[in-house]
């Protein structure tokens, strides 16, 4: 009888999977396809001349991979930073206390544009010179570990207590039980939360054009103030921007998706 309802559950799941997928998919074609006689009206009304948008489109393309590279890094950092900070903010240590406090509330209270100039024009002035490049990963990296802190901070409380009790009373020493039991839970809590940041990077990384950074926005920029063609330059890069949005928040939803389907076959086993 158990293992009937256990198929029931998993052919129902599996049903509902399919449907939300096939739902998924008309929408994403039907909303694709407005997008793009959108785009196409907008192109034919303005007048926009095609002949050089194919001849701007690779050079502004070419800043993708960095954009990818220094949004890559950043969000590697910035979770270490989250990590630290988390853990700073549930010690009971007033000291170790204070520093993560400081850290979330100086660095959500400023302005991710003021951080990045001041890595790139006041570091200067007491002998430190960073490559662009570095100062658009230190920025981003502190910055979104600050905000990511408090998501990591949530997703260990999440945890409940009594896993912990159980783990102290099987003899596991605290690092032990939070390196097997909490950390692996937390994770699966805060993973979505990562992907959501990570798109949120890729964007806010256009800000890192303003220090001579020469990804896509710098790049379209750049090129549409030479040839007097902005509008057509930014149009390209609004265009990449949210190609890679969607990409990645596609890969986001299929990585929460395999998380989800862990859960719901737990408890159909359960």
């Amino acid at each position: 009888m158990h293992e009937e309802a256990e198929v029931l559950a998993k052919s129902v799941a599996a049903d509902e999977g399919r449907r939300s997928r096939n739902w998924q998919t008309r929408f994403r074609l039907v909303w694709g396809g407005i997008v793009f006689l959108l785009i196409a009206f907008i192109l034919i009304s303005l007048n926009v001349e095609i002949s050089f948008i194919q001849t701007a489109a690779p050079f502004i393309l070419q800043g993708v991979g960095l954009t990818l590279l220094v949004s890559a890094v950043s969000i590697l950092f910035a979770t270490i930073f989250a990590i630290a900070g988390a853990l700073g903010r549930l010690s009971r240590s007033a000291l170790l206390n204070g520093i993560a406090s400081f850290y979330v509330s100086f660095f959500r209270g400023t302005p991710l544009i003021l951080q990045l100039l001041f890595w790139y024009l006041a570091l200067p002035q007491v002998g430190i010179v960073l490559d662009p490049i570095l100062c658009a990963i230190a920025a981003l990296a502190i910055n979104y570990g600050a905000y990511m802190t408090e998501i990591f901070r949530a997703g260990i409380q999440a945890v409940p207590l009594g896993q912990r009790e159980a783990a102290a009373a099987l003899g596991m020493a605290p690092r032990t039980a939070f390196l097997r039991i909490v950390a692996p839970q937390a994770f699966r809590i805060i993973v979505p939360a990562i992907g959501n940041d990570f798109v949120a990077m890729l964007k806010d990384s256009a800000l890192a054009s303003t220090v001579g950074l020469q990804e896509i926005l710098w790049r379209a920029r750049n090129v549409g103030a030479k040839e007097f063609k902005t509008l057509q330059t930014f149009m390209i890069a609004g265009v990449v921007y949210w190609v890679l949005t969607i990409v990645f928040t596609a890969v986001q939803n299929r990585i929460e998706s395999r998380l989800s389907a862990g859960d719901r076959n737990k408890e159909a086993k359960g």
